[in-house]
């Protein structure tokens, strides 16, 4: 969602301002000092401040409070001092203002309110522990390991209240939620999977945060209702549906001045699923420093490559495979010094992503021709580099 211009926090928020939070890594309330409001990037310089107890009413149940100096680790004694989306969630609540305790910019930025993590390892380290502990109210799977979970015959993790799923090809949110009852912030990260019964998240009463990227399948009646879940307060979306990507703005758009996050980008077409299910740079498209354009000349070099290989596969005689093979990957390596040479968008993360495509050609051509195929893999690849200038 395009960030809209606004000369002051949705949820009202003032430099000066205390704000205190409960912090699941503590066990207790926790707070921080407002230290600028900057409306060119609608972010907050947040000052966490070293003090935590019951839930206070007033500045009064704070005592004489400092700035957390953070020692832990490879931290020098530096302020826990960071620049934070200015929505202040609606968990958080401010109990009074005073006085700035640092009158500085911060150089540093961090996505989500935290309160408390810093503090909590800020004190483990004081006591001579200097490693995280186990938290058994977090957990984290690929898609294959929740899936293997989630088809066996066991109980519900009802401790867990953080859960993290990577890798997912398939999910069926319904048997999720029946595993996973109490998880108050969910993360899915897909391959362009699917994701089926979305709607089945509403049932999710305690949700306050939830991410989703690269996953399909949902409709806009799926959406997350207000009602269902009155706890959200952060809605990160990235590459999903078009029709729920639009149901979602719709649904939490009004929400945004109680202390919800949104950031809802790259809603797809159902033909844009389709075309790039295959396409290994779909990343490509919409990155900052990458062209419409380039893009698109970039995908049309890809297309021409892969078909290109699984010609020679089925069509040529094993004994040219190799030599075949590095010619193409050498066109393939030249291609892209002249989209490169007129754009100059190839980086290390794109380097890396261009040899990712041509081992995702070649996977694909050992499926179809079996291991005679795979002895020429290789080939390919040297040829690409043989050629290449990025």
């Amino acid at each position: 969602m395009a960030m809209q211009k606004q000369d002051a926090p949705p949820r009202p928020l003032m430099v000066g301002d205390v704000v205190t939070a409960h912090s699941r890594e503590l066990g207790e309330w926790t707070a921080a000092q407002i230290v600028r409001l900057d409306p060119d990037s609608q972010t907050a310089a947040v000052l966490e401040l070293d003090w935590s107890g019951p839930e206070p009413s007033s500045m009064a149940n704070l005592g004489d409070i400092t700035p957390l100096r953070l020692t832990h680790h490879s931290w020098n004694g530096s302020l826990s001092f960071c620049n934070q989306g200015w929505v202040l969630p609606r968990s958080h609540k401010v109990v009074g203002t005073m006085p700035l305790l640092h009158d500085k910019p911060s150089n540093s930025w961090a996505y989500g309110w935290h309160l408390g993590d810093q503090l909590a390892r800020q004190r483990r380290w004081d006591s001579g522990v200097r490693e995280d502990p186990v938290a058994a109210w977090k957990a984290e799977y690929t898609g294959e390991a929740v899936n293997e979970f989630l088809s066996r015959p066991t109980e519900p993790r009802s401790e867990v209240t953080q859960l993290t799923i990577r890798d997912v090809d398939t999910l069926d949110c319904a048997q999720l939620v029946t595993r996973f009852p109490e998880v108050t912030s969910l993360q899915l990260y897909g391959r362009l999977g699917l994701l089926s019964a979305a709607g089945e998240l509403n049932r999710l009463t305690s949700l306050q945060r939830i991410g989703i990227a690269d996953l399909f399948g949902m409709t806009g009646e799926d959406r997350l209702r207000p009602q269902s879940v009155p706890e959200l307060e952060s809605v990160d979306l990235y590459n999903i549906p078009a029709a729920y990507a639009s149901a979602m703005r719709g649904a939490w758009r009004p929400e945004i001045p109680e202390g919800v996050y949104i950031s809802i980008l790259r809603g797809r077409k159902p033909e844009w699923v389709e075309e790039n299910r295959n396409n290994p740079l779909r990343d490509w498209d919409g990155r900052e420093h990458i062209s419409p354009a380039t893009y698109k000349r970039a995908l049309t070099q890809y297309k021409a490559t892969r078909k290109a290989v699984l010609e020679v596969f089925a069509v040529e005689a094993a004994g040219v495979w190799s030599s075949r093979l590095e010619e193409i990957g050498h066109a393939y390596g030249e291609a892209f010094n002249r989209l490169d040479y007129r754009s100059g968008f190839i980086e290390t993360v794109e380097r890396e992503e261009l040899f990712d495509a041509l081992e995702h050609i070649m996977n694909e051509a050992e499926t179809l021709h079996g291991p005679d195929a795979k002895a020429t893999r290789d080939s390919l690849i040297s040829g690409a580099d043989s050629a290449r200038d990025w």
